[in-house]
């Protein structure tokens, strides 16, 4: 697309500083029992995937910790399902009046991964300066895990090592997002919808902060061949603001049932 460089990995910016590597277990091989692997203890002493498809999430979750780097285990190991690359042939499309659109020729079963959203990692206040930038997604992981923005709460017994405690009593935002404005994958064209097929999981493996997790969606239902794919963008209406102060407002075209008529 034009105007659009396409990446496969995330890029990381000059004057961001990435948090130190996670330990990771000492599995062999792959990862098969959750009381002696510590990335399973993280995850509240399971496995948070299972292995029908090639790896499916269970259930939407607070944080998804991954084996990673540091590991002993090897790229089959099922608490590895994520980091797999595309796995479905996605389709950017054109749309009458959501612009482009992204779509599978494939089957999706429920709880797989579709895709990760890819672009550069900034801090957000590098950002704030482009208000006609559309393609920044803020790593906002609680936000999701308190269902905020009429998200649905997300709880579980899961470790939070590099939790931020004070942001409960201070709504500074957060700290980092991935720009795709100018670089990014295929997640980019994927549409806002108030009944999504798709939900975003915040995941960590090579690291365990928060603010710098990945950006996974999953598909939340099976999804038909040729079916558009979208997820909820969670803005709260009111909640965009103009270069002048004022309340910017965005209509919804999603078509669902339940529609709220406005994206923001």
């Amino acid at each position: 697309m034009a105007g659009c460089t396409y990446i496969k990995s995330l890029q990381v910016s000059k004057n961001v500083v990435l948090p130190s590597s996670a330990s990771g277990c000492n599995c062999k091989g792959s990862c098969t029992d959750p009381r002696s692997c510590a990335c399973a203890r993280l995850n509240g002493s399971d496995f948070p995937y299972v292995h029908r498809d090639g790896g499916r999430l269970i259930e939407p979750k607070a944080v998804v910790f991954e084996c990673g780097p540091n590991c002993g285990c090897g790229s089959s190991c099922v608490n590895r399902t994520s980091q797999r690359g595309l796995r479905y042939r996605l389709e950017v499309f054109k749309t009458p009046k959501k612009g482009w659109a992204v779509r599978s020729w494939d089957f999706i079963p429920s709880g797989a991964p579709v895709c990760e959203y890819i672009g550069v990692l900034k801090k957000t206040d590098d950002v704030d300066s482009n208000p006609e930038n559309n393609y920044i997604f803020d790593i906002d992981c609680i936000q999701t895990m308190k269902g905020l923005g009429g998200r649905e709460r997300r709880v579980g017994d899961v470790a939070m090592p590099s939790l931020p405690v004070q942001s409960d009593d201070k709504d500074s935002g957060p700290e980092f997002c991935i720009d795709a404005g100018t670089s990014g994958n295929v997640a980019r064209y994927i549409n806002h919808s108030c009944q999504p097929n798709l939900f975003v999981q915040c995941v960590l493996s090579a690291h365990h902060d928060i603010t710098q997790a990945r950006v996974i969606l999953f598909a939340a239902d099976n999804i038909l061949p040729l079916k558009e794919l979208t997820y909820d963008y969670g803005y709260e209406l009111n909640s965009v603001h103009g270069p002048d102060g004022k309340i910017k407002e965005l209509a919804c075209y999603c078509g669902a049932p339940d529609c709220r008529k406005r994206l923001f």
